[in-house]
């Protein structure tokens, strides 16, 4: 499917070079914790071909940095205010197509793999591991290498078999975007009234979409709504 043609964002200031060697590769660094984004980026801009030049509070400062600016690649953190990573991820991957893109993560998991895969990402890095895998994964990402972290190969291997050897397919998305949008601000704790002002839509439609939640779900109300939004990763607890 063709993507819309978007216009290139006015070049920044000419990239640094890393001891005589190439431009090194322009990173856009998103996670909504200040201390983790210091971490991160003293590991990035100790290597000589990597360099943060622009950092980011929430998906939707992301995507607007990714508008402004000359970027290679973004990591962004897959629990965020306002647009979760994953979110970004597919803006980004809709209006920056030769952007690549890393997820950032606490949570080791199967279905975050594949929805990282799905919003357009070479890969998902968990935060216990940074320190170790995050500069390996970005030269991957900028040779348009997919990165699964060691340690989880064996593991993901064996569960497509499982699923190969059941007859079952690969685990597909369970909400659509609308509904992981409002499953999101539910978890933040925002009424009805409050979800349908920030989305533009009626607060009845909102409710219908919770209900529709519940009942793909199976779930029961806010509380069990909050505990689900955290384990997949759309809030932090």
């Amino acid at each position: 499917m063709n993507r819309p043609s978007v216009p290139a964002p006015a070049p920044d200031a000419a990239a640094p070079t890393g001891r005589g060697g190439p431009a090194r590769t322009r990173i856009l660094l998103a996670d909504d914790h200040a201390l983790v984004r210091g971490g991160v980026r003293l590991i990035l801009d100790n290597e000589p071909d990597l360099e943060v030049v622009a950092e980011a509070e929430d998906g939707a400062e992301a995507v607007a940095e990714a508008r402004a600016r000359h970027l290679d690649l973004a990591i962004l953190d897959i629990a965020m205010p306002r647009m979760t990573g994953l979110q970004a991820a597919r803006e980004l991957s809709r209006i920056r197509p030769q952007l690549r893109i890393l997820i950032l993560t606490m949570y080791d998991n199967e279905q975050f793999f594949f929805e990282a895969l799905r919003a357009g990402a070479c890969g998902y890095v968990p935060k216990s591991v940074a320190d170790r895998d995050l500069v390996q994964a970005c030269r991957s990402a900028m040779r348009d290498e997919p990165f699964i972290y060691p340690g989880t190969e064996t593991a993901l291997i064996r569960r497509y078999l499982d699923r190969a050897e059941a007859g079952r397919a690969l685990p597909d998305k369970a909400i659509t975007d609308r509904e992981e949008e409002i499953l999101k601000l539910v978890a933040e704790g925002h009424t009805s009234k409050e979800i349908g002002e920030i989305l533009v839509i009626s607060a009845k439609t909102v409710e219908r979409h919770r209900a529709n939640l519940l009942q793909k779900l199976g779930l029961r109300d806010r509380l069990e709504l909050t505990r689900y939004a955290i384990r997949v990763g759309l809030i932090e607890p």
